[in-house]
């Protein structure tokens, strides 16, 4: 899995490689890679775990649908040895490997090539982490190569194990179309903890916005950049699926295919309205901060009116011509009596002043 914006890491490993080259850019791991077998049809199913990359050769030609995925990338000798069963171009093993390719298909003869990232949520961490998924998709069978184990796709899995919906029924198109589909959906439960995140922003503006808030804004912006980076090419990449009239795709997956462009641009739709509400949301800040500053200095303002009419007059009292004029030097109690007044005062005209307040905004 790769946080927000690690798909720009690890370019630079490939400078200076020719084309072709089989090089993975990911993060390193050291777990075994993981090769899982689905072989089925209407009536039949074959599910197991290769021991050895050999394992999955014998599905290459059945009659029946195979579906092959690769939990981890890092063993590049695998995943050559998986190309070149399957006629797989080079080009397609480097890119496959190369985890920071923007979504996109290539239709060739004899399979279709796709790329696409699978968005899931890190409650821990509060944010979205991204993985390539690579699917090639070619007569009866399908491969789909992921960076890690773990995946949206069990639901897939338990439909095919229980016979339930068109799966079983369909081609290998379909089959594609699926795991698309899923991919897909998990993107709406991105956006709705999206969603939760902004309702939270938004009682902190009204309530009290902190320097704090500003950076969950700056970090809602960001996330916003990255899904869009995301949302275009595969917008591009079902649309391309849809009109390249290849003989692997029926047509009637076509329909499905269109059902899922639809909700590509709902999603693109829905980022592009956050967008606008992250860009608003700034304006409310820097407006709160503006009205509190306001606030202040009414405060302040009304606190120097309070305090210098007294001041004025302990100013005056205080000079001895003033002092012999009203006998005040004769009268024991005479100065307690003269500052009791001048708190008064200033009581009465800041609490005079907070009361008129209203009538400011």
């Amino acid at each position: 899995m790769f946080e927000m914006f690690d798909f720009l890491k690890g370019l630079s490993s490939r400078k200076g490689l020719p084309p072709g080259t089989v090089a993975y850019t990911g993060e390193k791991v050291s777990k075994k890679v993981r090769i899982r077998i689905m072989d089925f049809d209407e009536n039949n199913l074959v599910e197991k775990e290769a021991q050895e990359v050999e394992d999955c050769f014998p599905f290459k030609n059945t009659p029946s649908n195979t579906w092959i995925n690769v939990d981890g990338l890092h063993d590049v000798s695998i995943i050559e040895k998986i190309g070149h069963h399957f006629d797989m171009h080079p080009l397609i093993l480097e890119d496959i490997l190369n985890t920071s390719q923007r979504p996109k298909y290539e239709d060739f003869d004899n399979y279709i090539f796709i790329v696409v990232k699978m968005l899931t949520f890190n409650e821990k961490k509060n944010e979205i982490e991204s993985e390539q998924i690579s699917l090639i998709m070619g007569g009866d069978c399908v491969i789909t190569f992921q960076e890690t184990e773990g995946d949206v796709f069990d639901v897939i899995r338990e439909r095919i194990r229980s016979g339930r919906g068109r799966v079983r029924k369909m081609g290998s198109d379909y089959l594609a179309y699926v795991l698309l589909d899923a991919l897909l959906d998990n993107y709406f439960l991105i956006l709705e903890k999206i969603g939760e995140k902004i309702e939270e922003i938004e009682d902190e503006l009204l309530v009290n916005p902190t320097p704090h808030t500003l950076r969950k804004i700056h970090h809602l912006k960001r996330e916003m950049i990255f899904l869009r980076k995301i949302l275009w090419p595969t917008r591009d990449t079902i649309s391309g699926l849809e009109r390249c009239g290849s003989a692997l795709i029926k047509e009637s997956t076509n329909i499905y295919l269109r059902d899922l462009y639809e909700n590509v641009i709902h999603v693109i739709d829905s980022i592009e309205a956050i967008r606008d509400i992250s860009a608003g949301m700034i304006d409310i800040y820097l407006s709160s901060l503006s009205n509190r500053l306001n606030v202040l200095m009414k405060h302040l303002n009304a606190l120097v009116i309070a305090v210098a009419i007294p001041s004025f007059f302990a100013g005056v009292g205080g000079m001895s011509e003033f002092s012999s004029m009203v006998g005040f030097t004769n009268w024991p109690l005479a100065y307690f009596l003269f500052v009791s007044i001048m708190i008064a005062m200033g009581g009465v005209i800041y609490f005079a002043i907070k009361h008129l307040e209203k009538y400011w905004k």
